[in-house]
């Protein structure tokens, strides 16, 4: 605990990356509280220094959700994967920083301010994690938690050089009261310098008593989707670098073909965006319009905007894109993207206009190729890909059906030990 609070005290004021740190002296003797447990009774996570992403409900904790509507809201209880992280014995040292409400993967809000990227604080760190992978990057933390309803667990560990894990919706059970069972977007997940780690998150906050990784012993079938066939405007580099990145899998016996754009890519991104706005109305519909952020208030309009008919038509378009991919895992073991398009972009503006020379119609038309793992709910592990020449990182995102995460993990963690880039190289900041 002394060194996680001298390592905040040293570096978070150059990243902004945890936010409501609690009293020092109070950590301290929660920490020799956990010294004075006998070993058999102490969980998997005892005594470990936490920041829980701003987002969830910690009893007593500030959860200002990044929005001056909640910037004094103390909850009275935990959320379900807080109260599974405290039963395996994490300590809580504050908060990591969102986006408003955690929309936009760029986490900057009214309330804490903005999260800066540890390898060019000039530049945006991602989100909706992104406080989170900011922390892990720079060593403040081991482990973190985040949560995924777009790409917030894949982006900020493409752009901070580390692992986070969107696991199949439904294996960390939602918050029981105000979700939908047609929503199987949003979930929470892992995030890790390892994928060692992050299995170890994962069954904690799954509820399950963590068993360790299996290794990956057959050769399997990757399939690399690339730009989905230029349907994902994405930079040449970041899809050069992801595309040598494989071949990491390829010289452990694994075969990686280049595959053809298997799904309409803009049917996905009209199911996606308007399932979700429709979705997130119960969340933002309360809310004073005029206190929400433009990318929220977006949200809000566009969800208004659906009629049972045209919402039909989506689950429609989902239900295709489902089949489409079931056949292809069918032939492959796993398939492949980058984690972005584009690489981390300046901190000062709220999201980039246009890429590749293509202009961007929303807030986050930027972020589309994560759009064919979260409209299915499927399981995915971000993994580091190394650095452009600008000397920023950037990434890939492996995923497979649902029920694979234990595979996916597997299949990470050989990649992790044959590159080690969060070792290699770790924060700059």
């Amino acid at each position: 605990m002394q060194e996680t609070l001298s390592c905040i005290q040293s570096i978070n004021p150059q990243v902004n990356a945890i936010v409501a740190l609690r009293d020092s002296d109070a950590l301290l003797a929660e920490a020799r509280a956990a010294d004075a447990v006998a070993p058999p009774d102490r969980g998997p996570l005892h005594g470990l220094p936490l920041a829980v992403k701003d987002l969830v409900d910690v009893k007593g904790m500030i959860n200002s959700k990044g929005s001056p509507l909640f910037a004094d809201h103390r909850p009275m209880q935990d959320d379900l994967v807080a109260a599974r992280m405290r039963e395996a014995g994490a300590i809580f040292i504050g908060k990591t920083n969102v986006p408003e409400f955690g929309v936009g993967s760029h986490t900057y809000n009214p309330v804490h301010g903005a999260t800066l990227n540890p390898y060019d604080p000039s530049r945006s760190c991602g989100g909706s994690s992104g406080g989170a992978a900011v922390a892990l990057a720079t060593g403040m933390v081991a482990l973190a938690d985040g949560s995924d309803a777009m790409g917030s667990l894949r982006n900020p560990a493409a752009w901070n050089n580390v692992y986070g894990m969107r696991p199949s919706w439904g294996l960390i059970a939602p918050q029981p009261a105000g979700w939908s069972f047609g929503g199987l977007m949003s979930t929470d997940g892992p995030m890790a310098r390892s994928p060692e780690d992050l299995s170890l998150l994962l069954d904690v906050l799954a509820g399950r008593r963590p068993t360790g990784l299996k290794p990956q012993s057959a050769a399997l079938r990757i399939g690399w989707l690339g730009d989905w066939g230029g349907a994902f405007p994405t930079d040449p580099e970041i899809l050069s670098l992801g595309r040598a990145a494989l071949e990491v899998f390829e010289n452990q016996g694994h075969q990686v073909d280049d595959l053809p754009p298997p799904f309409d890519a803009e049917m996905m991104w009209q199911a996606y965006t308007d399932l979700r706005a429709w979705q997130k109305l119960p969340e933002f519909l309360p809310l004073d319009r005029d206190h929400l952020k433009p990318a929220v208030q977006w949200e809000l309009d566009h969800g208004l905007q659906q009629s049972g008919t045209h919402l039909h038509k989506m689950s429609e378009a989902r239900l295709a894109w489902f089949d489409a991919a079931m056949a292809l895992f069918d032939r492959y073991d796993a398939l492949v993207l980058p984690t972005t398009q584009v690489w981390p972009f300046a901190a000062e503006i709220d999201y980039p206009r246009e890429v590749q020379g293509h202009a961007m119609d929303t807030y986050h038309r930027w972020m589309q190729n994560m759009v064919p793992v979260s409209l299915l709910g499927l399981p995915a592990v971000a993994m580091p890909a190394g650095f452009g020449t600008a000397g920023l990182p950037t990434g890939l995102q492996i995923f497979g059906p649902r029920g694979a995460d234990a595979q996916l993990l597997a299949l990470a963690q050989a990649y992790h030990q044959a590159t080690d880039w969060p070792g290699q190289r770790p924060g700059r900041v």
